[in-house]
């Protein structure tokens, strides 16, 4: 899937925690519809066979909106089930090892807290970048804040 910085523009993370009495499938179908243009499917707490049947039917409902559909933190699961990307942290595989599976065609993106570990990230063949969270959420209970001030330095770096 081809892609640009526009693809980015309105990024929607998964959280199954947040679907309420409908299915992910259907808040994502949802959020697609009101313009979402990536999608990355976030799934903590599914076994590997319930994801990747997850991921087969939310990249199948990302390609018919023409969106990217992303995996968070599982290079094995993107390449499993045809996701367009992975995005991963610092604490999961290192960027370029990642870059290496996935090959030069599919999306990489890569957490960053700090200007070196951005640099280092875009060295090792990052597409983009996630940084954050600069305010505190109740979706990621281990977020801890990052001050714009290093926001900003990470995007003149």
């Amino acid at each position: 899937m081809t892609w640009d910085k526009t693809t980015m523009r309105l990024y929607a993370v998964t959280d199954r925690t947040w679907v309420g009495e409908k299915t992910l499938r259907e808040q994502v179908e949802q959020a697609l519809r009101g313009g979402v243009t990536c999608v990355q499917l976030r799934e903590k707490s599914l076994e590997l066979p319930a994801i990747l049947e997850e991921a087969g039917e939310i990249r199948a409902l990302c390609r018919s909106y023409g969106v990217p559909f992303l995996v968070n933190d599982s290079v094995e699961i993107a390449l499993q089930c045809g996701a367009d990307g992975v995005h991963v942290g610092q604490t999961d595989w290192p960027a370029r090892e990642v870059r290496r599976l996935l090959g030069p065609d599919r999306i990489l993106g890569v957490s960053a807290r700090t200007v070196e570990q951005a640099v280092q990230a875009e060295r090792d063949g990052a597409d983009y970048l996630g940084v954050g969270a600069v305010f505190s959420t109740s979706t990621k209970q281990d977020a801890r804040p990052v001050a714009v001030e290093t926001v900003q330095a990470i995007c003149q770096a």
